[in-house]
């Protein structure tokens, strides 16, 4: 089959794809699997080795991602339920002081970002968010809309996340090197990010009268924001006081900091325990991190066949690392603190059901890759990518942009690209180095231009209290500005690999 013929079922494919996903609503595992299948029928694939095609990408992907992703959730509930991550957020605040609170709790996004996922570190930040514009009176998006970006960040561009984890195994990247480049440049993106927040927040917008109330109190401005009225200032209209909304249904569940004692529930009755301390939360957070950085550093640097560096290759798999990280923030965060064993392990398993359609998903677009490679698919791409003389790297970010602003979810986004670029990215025949700035530059895509058919522009926006135009405004524009400054870092770093 001609390499035109070939180009055009893939052109099909991905606008399929994108019509079910967008148009029918499919749900895009289901989609991807639809059109992997479409997409190696009309390419030509045996119909006797369809079946096998499709085993041998979900296993191929599943086998390396699924216990990652799966771990790195278990750390993240155990985190959030024990009280642990509103713990660190208030430390924070108390450490930076109330002049640099956004600040804080932009750290407290980008740390806590890394084992949990966009969305929970939303649910558990943004209730502290509004306690302090609360108490400060500032307007909400002066703290809320850093923090959001900063997790985000985290989320498109570093493992443990589903799709920094697909990209990494698919392409051949080394997790070690993700991290070991990536935390700092990711770093740096976030406090760019949020220096850009600091002028965006400068003016006021448009203010969802029930999410005022419930920040500001009870009396809510008369503007409708539906009708592009103007929100009154932080402090109009309300009494000046800093009392939490009352548990309706509607209300925030944290507002103020934590007591320093809470009742915990164990066989023996309620206990009273302290709330897991900065330092404790802090070192489960970064314990699977270095510990992966340990055994990429030891695989470099010591000599093969040194028992040391047997150890350090054990340790620093991604899998041990995190499975490490699950049983001491069970000892540590949970049995230690009261949980007895039934308690831990029901926590566990709440963390599962969540990630399970993001692992299915991650599988589905493993399979579409394969399916690109055993088709001949992938190779015709590579062959025209080649041609247009662009570097790899452009070439990841571009499309990692595209496919995220088109279908609106990162890790979607992520992992085809990656399929669509594997063929090309072994051609090329690039350094781990490489490949890991790589990785990093299609999340930088991924990150960039989240709208209107991103599920997270809509949690924000709505927890923010911002109409569509604001969030355009405000959220699609600083997530495009931070993409955007990733790859700008990635290239920049690309000579010295």
């Amino acid at each position: 089959m001609s390499h035109t013929t070939l180009l055009l079922i893939a052109f099909a494919g991905v606008a399929t794809l994108l019509l079910l996903i967008l148009r029918a609503k499919v749900q895009p595992f289901v989609a991807l699997v639809v059109v992997s299948i479409g997409v190696a029928l009309a390419a030509g694939v045996p119909a006797a080795d369809l079946v096998k095609t499709i085993e041998e990408g979900m296993g191929s992907t599943l086998g390396h991602i699924a216990t990652i992703i799966a771990l790195g959730a278990m750390i993240g509930r155990i985190i959030e339920l024990s009280g642990g991550a509103q713990s660190f957020a208030h430390s924070l605040i108390d450490r930076f002081g109330s002049k640099r609170t956004p600040l804080a709790l932009t750290v407290a996004g980008f740390v806590l970002g890394i084992p949990v996922f966009f969305e929970v570190g939303l649910i558990i930040l943004m209730p502290i968010a509004y306690g302090v514009a609360r108490a400060s009176r500032k307007p909400l998006l002066v703290y809320a809309l850093p923090m959001g970006a900063a997790m985000l960040t985290v989320h498109a561009f570093l493992p443990p996340h589903p799709g920094a984890v697909a990209v990494t195994q698919a392409i051949g990247a080394d997790q070690g090197l993700v991290l070991l480049i990536g935390i700092p440049l990711t770093a740096i993106v976030v406090l760019l990010g949020y220096l850009v927040s600091r002028r965006m927040t400068r003016r006021e917008y448009p203010m969802d009268p029930t999410v005022y109330a419930e920040v500001y109190g009870d009396d809510a401005p008369a503007a409708d924001v539906s009708e592009g009225g103007a929100t009154p200032a932080p402090g109009a209209g309300t009494s000046g006081s800093a009392k939490p909304t009352t548990d309706d249904g509607h209300g925030t569940a944290v507002l103020t900091k934590p007591s320093a004692t809470h009742t915990t529930a164990t066989t023996a009755g309620p206990a009273e325990v302290r709330p897991p301390s900065f330092g404790m939360v802090l070192a489960l957070i970064v314990t699977p991190i270095l510990l992966i950085l340990l055994g990429t550093l030891g695989q470099n640097l010591l000599d093969e066949g040194s028992a040391l560096r047997a150890v350090l290759t054990v340790l620093g798999a991604p899998m041990v690392a995190l499975l490490i990280d699950v049983a001491l923030c069970a000892y540590f965060l949970g049995a230690r603190r009261g949980w007895n064993r039934s308690r831990i392990a029901e926590v566990m398993g709440s963390a599962l059901p969540p990630v399970a359609m993001v692992i299915l998903v991650a599988g589905a677009g493993g399979v579409f890759g394969k399916v690109l490679v055993a088709s001949g698919i992938g190779d015709a791409i590579a062959d025209v990518l080649d041609r247009t003389g662009l570097p790899a790297l452009f070439l990841a970010f571009l499309m990692a942009l595209t496919l995220r602003a088109a279908q609106g979810s990162t890790t979607v986004a992520l992992i085809t690209t990656a399929g669509v670029l594997g063929p090309l990215l072994e051609r090329a025949d690039l350094s781990t180095g490489q490949l890991s700035l790589v990785a990093l530059a299609m999340g930088a895509g991924g990150l960039a231009v989240s709208h209107i058919n991103d599920a997270g522009y809509w949690m924000f926006t709505k927890l923010a209290g911002l109409d569509v135009a604001s969030g355009l405004r405000t959220w699609t524009v600083l997530t495009t500005t931070m993409g955007v400054i990733g790859f700008g870092l990635t290239a920049a770093i690309w000579p010295l690999m």
